[in-house]
């Protein structure tokens, strides 16, 4: 049975549920699978550990879990066919990853302490947290000082559709060298408060948060890595970034 939630998490009212379409509102016993395949802790662990977006073999996963290789097996295709995991194949080797980043994001957010603060996950990768994909926006501490930031200037406001980008907001980015239709096209967008996993505050989601990081990626002011869900910013981009209020050592704090 294929239990995985689709969607985004969502602020409301103070609260982050999964966001997702009647037809893929998963029944009473697919949602008792899926809290089923979460509740046990060797599971449990080895989609932590996959959290970075690394791809890791069956041993490696056995010894994360604390479990022999035959019970890691069982773990591991109880995953596959819950749709929390992929596999990929390379000759004889297996390489199993989280199913998507829609999982990653709904399993960082199942993961966020009620504490509104707390030291980072044990492990955490620095680049992960210095900033990542998040359903294709951008987290981390880049993504929670751009919130900050632009909030604190007035370029992002809440209405009763969620956030959005101000006049002045567009001009700042088509100023700082994003291309000017692409400034232009953000005013058009609503965006959402994303609960951050590393940071535990906001971060810009939704379609506008997703058209932010693309315009930055495109401009070149960061690149995606090519082994987990980090975002490389460069030294432009870090330039650019400071040039509209965004600074990595106020995301710290």
């Amino acid at each position: 049975m294929d239990v995985s939630l689709g969607g985004e998490t969502r602020a409301r009212g103070g609260h982050y549920t999964a966001r997702m379409s009647r037809a893929n509102m998963p029944n009473r016993y697919q949602l008792a699978e899926f809290g089923a395949l979460l509740a046990e802790p060797a599971r449990a662990a080895m989609l932590l550990v996959l959290l970075d977006g690394s791809a890791r073999p069956a041993g490696e996963l056995a010894q994360v879990a604390g479990v022999g290789a035959a019970t890691a097996s069982a773990h591991l295709k109880r995953l596959l066919d819950g749709g929390l995991l992929a596999v990929h194949v390379q000759g004889r080797h297996r390489y199993y990853r989280l199913a998507d980043d829609e999982v990653a994001a709904w399993l960082e957010a199942m993961a966020l302490p009620r504490a509104p603060r707390l030291p980072r996950p044990q492990g955490s990768d620095p680049a992960l947290c210095r900033a990542r994909t998040c359903y294709r926006h951008l987290a981390g501490q880049l993504g929670v000082a751009l919130c900050d930031a632009w909030l604190g200037r007035g370029w992002l406001h809440s209405d009763g559709g969620g956030l959005r980008l101000a006049a002045t907001g567009a001009q700042a980015l088509a100023a700082a060298g994003i291309a000017e239709p692409s400034s232009e096209q953000l005013l058009r967008l609503a965006g959402r408060g994303c609960l951050d996993w590393t940071e535990r505050r906001l971060h810009v989601g939704g379609p506008l948060g997703v058209a932010i990081t693309g315009a930055m990626l495109d401009a070149g002011w960061m690149r995606r890595s090519q082994h987990s869900r980090a975002l490389l910013p460069s030294d432009e981009g870090l330039r650019r970034l400071a040039q509209l209020g965004v600074r990595l050592d106020e995301a710290a704090h």
